[in-house]
């Protein structure tokens, strides 16, 4: 299922330079998988060359403060054992908004679902797994700027769009959230994105690095699998260097 949505996704934005940061979402895969491939599979044109991945979701279950690491060596996939990136941890473990929080990391899907398509597009390579939670824009992208690294190493946020809305006033929200990510604008507020947070952060960071966003794809589970009388929505975006 996953080699197929990458397979299908369309090769629009990313084209002339493979996204330095994607935001994906992470919901079933039936419902958001189309649209987590659109946002993954540009990875897969560098694959030889990126080792580590910044990996950033909210924490949907447990109360978290600044961001928070699992504590853990590794996350496991029927496709094998991603290793967490201890090098990474060292760097940022210091810092008064990171924390260690297995509860929070415990009953959290964000992350875990993006492992499948990174480890189909990618093969081998390491990540730093993050937790969003109370967190200002600024702290995240404070984090981000001591994992940025060079073309060794990718971010990836994980955030779905609007909740629960029907179909066309959910297309309108994301539509306008679609356009605030592309020009950089932040913040973008909880009611728009579930990962607001750590969006806010790289929208911070994308502005200190000079990056370029473009949006690959933007669909609603209204598009996929379900019902249009409620839907979630999914985007994906690419943030590219400048040449």
């Amino acid at each position: 299922m996953v080699e197929g949505f990458l397979q299908k996704a369309p090769g629009r934005a990313g084209a002339e330079a493979v996204p330095k940061a994607v935001i994906a979402p992470h919901a079933g895969y039936v419902y958001s998988g189309p649209i987590a491939g659109s946002a993954l599979a540009p990875l897969g044109q560098e694959a030889e060359q990126i080792e580590r991945i910044v990996l950033l979701g909210p924490a949907h279950r447990v109360p978290v403060r600044g961001l928070a690491l699992p504590g853990v060596d590794g996350f496991e996939t029927p496709l094998g054992v991603v290793p967490v990136d201890a090098e990474l941890v060292d760097r940022v473990l210091d810092l008064p908004q990171v924390v260690v929080s297995r509860g929070a990391h415990a009953p959290e899907h964000c992350l875990e679902v993006e492992l499948p398509f990174l480890q189909a597009t990618l093969g081998s390579f390491s990540i730093l797994p993050l937790l969003v939670g109370d967190a200002t824009p600024g702290e995240v992208a404070e984090v981000l700027e001591r994992v940025w690294g060079g073309s060794e190493t990718r971010i990836v946020i994980s955030s779905d769009l609007s909740h629960y809305l029907e179909y066309s006033q959910a297309r309108r929200l994301d539509e306008g959230t679609a356009e605030a990510v592309l020009a950089l604008r932040s913040p973008i507020s909880p009611t728009q994105a579930c990962g607001a947070g750590a969006i806010n952060g790289l929208l911070v960071a994308a502005i200190d690095h000079g990056l370029t966003a473009s949006l690959l794809d933007l669909r609603s589970s209204g598009d996929t699998a379900g019902d249009r009388s409620q839907v979630v929505g999914y985007g994906a975006f690419a943030f590219a260097e400048p040449a």
